[in-house]
């Protein structure tokens, strides 16, 4: 397993990036889209009492979660309250169905180009009707939460408009997410969740400075929390930027009085080619028994037996602290690990061997086609778990941190948070990097 090596950049280097070729208008569009993005997230709907929301949202582990990825528009209840949530959900719909669904993987592998905007144009209209869905859902829950909407208001009217809206909210967001990848810098939707989880960074700082005001052992445990999340900030790093160099040949050929290839490159294997997907999945699947049982725990139900079951499984298996949780999310982070490996094409052993074979080379001294083949899952499924089992601990540091330093303000800072802003940064430096290579080929041609 290597590395790749990083190394701080001087400052006649950042002057030159900022003049790389096209870097400039980039970034200032970026720039530009950000903003845009963070003042829709402040326009509340018409007729809502977002306080109340506000408060709730404080307290609810699920709409807390949600809110991060909206940079607080949802606990605002503003027009972009729904965020990059419905796009990224479509994304991710369709990335699965293009692995059952012979014509979505025919358009992806075959079509081109050509294909993947018929892609694109089908996770466009995914997000469409998810965002009218998950609107109707957030709109019936307030109207069954006491006080949120103004009095006088017309319920129906209320509805209709507010759907509407944050349909069109989420719409908005998705085209400023697409505007940033086509002409900015980065991925549009992980760097609108990048900046909205920044966004809430002043609010849990606010939160954790007040707790450990005057208490000198709360001061200590904030430094020990820290020293986690330093700690998983490295790892997460390492994740991101290992990969398994698999070294092929290319067998010499002479075409006229010319001899080509004969040398060797490598394929790269990331450690964890998933990224953040995973634990997003993991927390999704968590939150909904938990929803589930916390409205039946409610509910005045006539049997006490089930009644106790129910309670039993909230307060001891599917409450957050308890190790029968923890080890259940670390057992879905590492499962879908290698069920979303198991999907992307680049992860496909029987794919790449095909390749290697037409193309004439083949991995020094295996064969190729089947022995190949079974090489490459060996090797593939090795890093696959190496790569789980390293997501499953980092997904577990920010929450026994938690536990271990009893500062809960920092929660919302979690695993998750911690990757995806890594992960962007990371991103980020690639591509100043690939802005600057391309700058000095510029120069290199004038000469």
């Amino acid at each position: 397993m290597q590395q790749q090596k990083m190394r701080i950049p001087t400052l006649e280097e950042i002057f030159s990036n900022w003049e790389a070729t096209g870097l400039k208008k980039k970034l200032i569009f970026t720039l530009l889209i950000i903003v845009l993005f963070r003042l829709g997230a402040q326009i509340p709907l018409f007729g809502i009492n977002n306080a109340v929301f506000s408060n709730l949202a404080a307290g609810n582990n699920i709409i807390g979660f949600l809110d991060m990825f909206s940079g607080g528009a949802l606990g605002a209840v503003s027009i972009f309250a729904l965020g990059i949530g419905p796009y990224i959900t479509a994304s991710i719909i369709i990335q699965l169905l293009t692995a059952i669904v012979p014509h979505l993987e025919a358009l992806q592998k075959e079509e081109g180009e050509a294909g993947r905007r018929k892609i694109s144009q089908y996770t466009r209209i995914s997000t469409v009707f998810l965002a009218m869905f998950q609107g109707t859902i957030f709109i019936t829950y307030l109207h069954k939460l006491p006080g949120s909407i103004v009095s006088g208001t017309n319920p129906v009217l209320f509805a209709i408009g507010s759907i509407i809206a944050l349909t069109a909210g989420a719409i908005l967001v998705m085209w400023l997410a697409e505007l940033i990848t086509e002409r900015g810098i980065g991925n549009g939707g992980s760097m609108l969740i990048f900046v909205g989880i920044i966004a809430g960074i002043p609010l849990y700082i606010d939160r954790t400075a007040t707790l450990v005001a005057n208490n000198g052992t709360m001061q200590f445990a904030l430094m020990v929390m820290l020293a986690f999340f330093f700690a998983a900030m490295v790892l997460i790093v390492i994740m991101q930027e290992a990969i398994r160099k698999v070294v092929i040949v290319t067998p010499k050929r002479q075409v006229g009085n010319k001899i080509y290839g004969g040398g060797s490159t490598y394929i790269p294997f990331k450690l964890n080619p998933s990224g953040v997907m995973p634990i997003i999945f993991a927390i999704a699947i968590l939150l909904f028994p938990q929803t589930i049982l916390s409205v039946l725990g409610n509910a005045n139900i006539p049997i006490p037996y089930i009644k106790d079951a129910i309670m039993f499984i909230n307060n001891n298996i599917l409450h957050t602290g308890k190790i029968p949780y923890y080890l259940i999310y670390f057992a879905l982070i590492f499962m879908l690990t290698f069920f979303y490996a198991s999907i992307m094409p680049n992860m496909q052993p029987r794919d790449i061997a095909n390749n290697l074979k037409k193309s004439g080379s083949s991995i020094p001294g295996i064969k190729p086609g089947k022995p190949t083949t079974e090489a490459l899952d060996k090797i593939i499924s090795k890093i696959t778990f190496i790569g789980a089992t390293g997501l499953g601990i980092i997904a577990m540091v920010p929450s026994v941190a938690s536990g271990v330093t009893g500062i809960t303000t920092l929660q919302g800072i979690g695993s998750t948070s911690l990757i995806i802003m890594v992960g962007v940064a990371l991103d980020l430096v690639n591509q100043i990097k690939t802005h600057a290579l391309a700058q000095q080929y510029e120069g290199f041609l004038k000469k």
